[in-house]
């Protein structure tokens, strides 16, 4: 029996519950976190994406561009309690649930065979009448094509990619779109007169594997709708982290410290969601010469709160020597456990 995938991804999540508890909020440029002079955006709404401002952005940046805009404080609490009332939902009409975040995940509808289209409408309807907010989904028959066309038509959007839809539908779609073909693979792609599905389908798979390496017959496949990979209902979490390319190159230490706090605020949610912690703290920086550099280090006491993480990713970004200016920032938590105590009584 052929699978059938469902990926669905809550319309800007923190600042759809604000606009959601608080009506005279909807219509306007909401922006989630990001209050003070050293505070970093969480997330915003559509109406405050519109002047450029994204997740993760220093706040005194988003006032930039949008001098109007509505900052409001970050409800970690209130943001959890809306997913788990969204989460219980899903686990009413299937338990083959792979949690991607807090606001995403990845459902196996297989088991409704010809009623799937109606099942998924249902749970989007459904989400809409408990909680109020809108969720993008995306019907496929592999997590790769479901993905994408969840992001198809967001926010509020409804995509089903079919078998015989490929390759067509994805021929004129950048590069980019693809899974694993980062910013700077995109560069290199443009440059060898490569910018869209249609001009990578030419490629025969041994130029791929040369090309991209052990990613090379994984991205042959996708763009050729092919995406083996199951739905994870326990998932080991290995490592976490952001990461964001700059809309300025910059080598100011104070704009990068900002960018670090609010990955750090991030990395902290998703560790305490999942009840688990961290001891390996990794930096990562690329220079506007696309030369790429991180630095980690290990500690003894295992860790999960946002300014233990952003301690040591700061000590970490300023024992980097920076000479060039910096395009991208990332964060990243590893040696991970869900047992903090078992961790402890190791030293």
């Amino acid at each position: 029996m052929e699978r059938i995938i469902l990926h669905l991804d809550m319309d800007a999540f923190f600042a759809s519950v604000e606009q959601v508890d608080f009506p005279e909020l909807k219509g306007k440029p909401v922006v989630v976190g990001g209050i003070g002079e050293r505070g970093v955006v969480a997330t915003c709404s559509y109406e405050a994406r519109k002047y450029g401002i994204h997740s993760a952005m220093p706040g005194f940046m988003a006032r930039q561009k949008c001098a109007h805009a509505i900052f409001l404080p970050v409800r970690m609490k209130r943001y959890k309690e809306v997913s788990n009332r969204i989460f219980r939902l899903l686990n009413q009409y299937t338990k083959k649930i792979e949690p991607i975040s807090i606001d995403e995940a990845f459902l196996d509808l297989s088991e409704y065979s010809e009623e799937y289209l109606l099942i998924a409408r249902k749970i989007k309807k459904s989400i809409k009448s408990q909680t109020g907010l809108t969720v993008s989904m995306g019907v496929s028959y592999n997590k790769f094509l479901a993905k994408m066309a969840s992001e198809w038509e967001k926010p509020n959007g409804f995509k089903v990619i079919t078998k015989e839809m490929i390759p067509n539908i994805l021929l004129p779609l950048p590069i980019g779109k693809i899974y694993g073909i980062g910013e700077k693979t995109v560069s290199k792609l443009n440059g060898l007169g490569v910018y869209h599905v249609e001009d990578l389908m030419k490629w025969p798979v041994a130029y791929m594997d040369n090309f991209f390496g052990k990613q090379g017959e994984e991205i042959y496949n996708l763009i050729r709708g092919i995406d083996s990979r199951e739905i994870e209902t326990e998932k080991e979490v290995k490592s976490i982290g952001r990461e964001t390319t700059l809309d300025k190159d910059t080598d100011d230490m104070t704009t990068l410290l900002e960018y670090l706090k609010g990955f750090s605020v991030h990395v902290s949610y998703a560790l305490r969601v999942k009840k688990l912690y961290a001891k390996t703290i990794t930096v990562k920086i690329k220079t506007d010469r696309f030369a790429q550099h991180t630095k980690s280090r290990t500690i003894d006491t295992p860790i999960d709160k946002s300014k233990d993480i952003y301690k040591e990713a700061a000590d970490l970004l300023k024992e980097m020597k920076l000479n060039e200016k910096i395009r991208l920032i990332g964060l990243t938590v590893s040696n991970i456990s869900d047992d903090y105590y078992e961790q402890m009584r190791l030293f």
